[in-house]
C-alpha cells in the first residue's frame, strides 16, 4: 500500500512472463520503477510461464531484456541487485487447478498489500485465467487484475471475455489497459482542453475545421505475423489506440477529474458516432497492404512474404472519416489514419482551424494558411500551435506561419516515465483514470463492426502501397475530395 513517501508495497504476477510483452515492456518499467525508489523493499514480482524454468534462468533472461530495452544509461548495478532479489518464477499450466494451488503458496493473502495479475497473455486465456484465480480462492478484494488489448475480435468475443473476467472480479478490480493513454502528451489533452481558458472556448464546430489522427509505423509485423494477420490494422490500432484519443479530444468537460466522471463522457463520444455501414465504406474508408519497398534506406519485403500468405487479404494500412453526431462536433470530421511500413514512425493530433473570415492583407492570400494545433504524442512529445506572423524586414508586409513550440524534452528535462511505467503505478495505486471500462470496450466495438462487415459484403481486397510510402493514393483521394490535405504535406 502507499506510504507517505510515494512508494508501495504489492505482488504482481506476471502472466506469460518469458513472452515479448513482459521482456519488452512490463520488467523495464517495473526496473525503472524500482530506480524511482517507488517499490517498498518487500515488493516482489512472479514471473508464470508453461515452461519449466530455474530461477537463476528466469532472472538472467530479465537482465539480458533490461540491458536491451532500458533506455541508454538507465541500467544501475545497484539498483540491478535489489531487483533481482525481488524475481521469482513459477512454472505455471493456465489450465491446471494445482498450479493455481503453488500460486497461493506464494502470494501473500492477507491483504496487507495489494495484488496484481498482469495477463501478458493472449486474449482466449483471459476467461480461463481468471476462473481458476476465482476456484482457487484468490479473487481478493486487495487483488487486480490487468487485461492486455485485444480484448477479443468483435462484439461477441469482447462480450464473452469481460463476462468471464466479471464472474471472478468486479469492475472496480478489472484494468483493461492501453499504453496509449499512459502517454504524457495523451495526458495532457486534458489539463490543455480543461486547465487553459485559451483553448475550450473555440474547441468545436464553428472554429474547428477539422480533426486528423496519425499513427504512423515504419516497422512491419515483426514477430506478431501470427496474430496480426488474424486482425488487420482496423481491429489493431482503430478499435482501441486511436478511437481512445478520439474521445479524449471530443468528450464534454466531466463534471470532475474522476475516473468514472471522464469514462462516463468518453463513452458517450462513442455512442454518438455515425455509424459506418456497406453502403459508407467505400467513400469513408480506405484499406492497404504494403508491398515490397525502402524504409530508412534499406530493402524491405511485402506483407505478404513477411507473413508467408501469397493470398492474405489483411488490412496493415487503414484510413477512416468518422463523424460525431452531435451540437458539438456535427459537421467536423475526424480523419483516423494509422499503418505499418510508412516513411517515419509518428503519433500525432492535429486540429486544424478554420480560415480567417475575411482576409484584409492585399496580395497575402496565398500566404495565409489557417491555425492548426499539432499534438506530437512520439516521437518528440510536444505541442505546437501555429500560426500567422509577419516575415521580419522592410519591403512590405509579408506573412508567414510560425510554430509557438512547447517540447517536454526541452522544458521538463527530467526523464519522462514511459506509459507502462504510469500505468503499473495506477494499478497499484487503484487509480482506473487510464483504463477503459467495459462499456467504452463493447461501445467501440459496435461502431467498429460494421465496417468491417462492409468490407467483408464489398470483398474488395486492400489496395497494395509501396513500403515507405504514406500508403495508397486512396487515403489521398480521401481526404481531398473533402477539400483537405494530410498534415505531412502541409509541413
Amino acid at each position: 500500500m502507499a506510504n507517505p513517501g510515494g512508494s508501495f508495497s504489492f505482488d504482481i504476477v506476471v502472466f506469460g512472463a518469458t513472452g515479448d510483452l513482459s521482456l519488452r515492456k512490463l520488467l523495464p518499467a517495473l526496473f525503472l520503477r524500482d530506480a524511482a525508489g517507488q517499490l517498498e523493499p518487500d515488493a516482489r514480482i512472479l514471473g508464470a510461464a508453461r515452461q519449466p524454468l530455474p530461477q537463476a534462468e528466469f532472472r538472467a533472461l530479465a537482465a539480458q531484456a533490461l540491458d536491451r530495452h532500458l533506455p541508454a544509461g538507465a541500467f544501475d548495478k545497484d539498483v540491478w541487485a535489489r531487483f533481482e532479489a525481488r524475481l521469482e518464477y513459477l512454472a505455471l499450466d493456465v489450465e491446471h487447478p494445482e498450479d493455481y494451488a503453488k500460486l497461493a503458496k506464494w502470494l501473500r493473502l492477507d491483504c496487507g498489500q495489494v495484488t496484481v495479475y498482469y495477463l501478458a497473455v493472449a486474449p482466449r486465456f483471459f476467461g480461463p485465467i481468471c476462473r481458476q484465480l476465482g476456484a482457487a480462492g484468490l479473487n481478493l478484494p486487495c487483488a487486480r487484475v490487468v487485461l492486455e488489448k485485444p480484448i477479443g475480435k468483435d462484439s461477441a468475443s469482447a462480450k464473452a471475455i469481460n463476462d468471464a473476467v466479471g464472474a471472478v472480479f468486479p469492475e472496480e478490480q478489472v484494468f483493461r489497459i492501453d499504453h496509449y493513454l499512459g502517454k504524457e502528451t495523451v495526458q495532457n489533452l486534458m489539463a490543455l482542453r480543461f486547465a487553459n481558458s485559451l483553448f475550450e472556448p473555440i474547441w468545436h464546430r464553428g472554429v474547428i475545421d477539422h480533426v486528423q489522427m496519425t499513427v504512423a509505423e515504419n516497422i512491419g509485423v515483426e514477430k506478431r505475423g501470427g496474430y496480426y494477420d488474424q486482425s488487420g490494422a482496423l481491429r489493431d490500432m482503430v478499435q482501441n489506440h486511436l478511437l481512445q484519443l478520439l474521445c479524449l479530444v471530443a468528450m464534454e468537460p466531466p463534471v470532475a477529474f474522476e475516473a468514472d466522471a471522464v469514462r462516463d463522457e468518453k463513452l458517450k463520444v462513442l455512442q454518438a458516432l455515425h455509424r459506418i455501414g456497406e453502403r459508407d465504406v467505400a467513400i469513408k474508408t480506405v484499406r492497404g497492404q504494403y508491398s515490397a519497398g525502402a524504409v530508412n534506406g534499406g530493402a524491405v519485403p511485402g506483407y505478404a512474404e513477411e507473413v508467408e500468405r501469397p493470398e492474405t487479404s489483411t488490412e496493415t494500412f487503414v484510413v477512416v472519416k468518422a463523424e460525431i453526431e452531435n451540437w458539438r462536433w456535427a459537421g467536423v470530421p475526424f480523419y483516423l489514419r494509422t499503418g505499418k511500413r510508412l516513411p517515419q514512425r509518428r503519433s500525432e493530433i492535429v486540429i486544424q482551424f478554420r480560415p480567417v473570415p475575411h482576409l484584409i492583407f492585399p496580395g497575402a492570400s496565398r500566404d495565409v494558411v489557417a491555425n492548426r494545433l499539432v499534438i506530437r504524442l512520439q516521437p518528440d512529445e510536444g505541442i505546437s500551435l501555429h500560426m500567422m506572423a509577419k516575415v521580419p524586414g522592410p519591403g512590405g508586409l509579408r506573412l508567414r506561419q510560425a510554430p509557438l513550440n512547447l517540447s517536454f524534452a526541452e522544458t521538463f528535462q527530467d526523464r519522462q516515465p514511459d506509459a507502462y511505467e504510469r500505468l503499473l503505478m495506477d494499478v497499484v495505486r487503484g487509480n482506473p483514470m487510464l483504463f477503459m471500462r467495459r462499456d467504452e470496450v463493447e461501445a467501440a466495438w459496435h461502431w467498429v463492426e460494421p465496417i468491417l462487415a462492409g468490407w467483408d459484403a464489398q470483398g474488395d481486397a486492400p489496395k497494395h502501397y509501396t513500403a515507405g510510402s504514406w500508403g495508397p493514393s486512396a487515403a489521398i483521394g480521401l481526404i481531398e475530395r473533402d477539400g483537405r490535405t494530410w498534415h505531412e504535406d502541409m509541413r
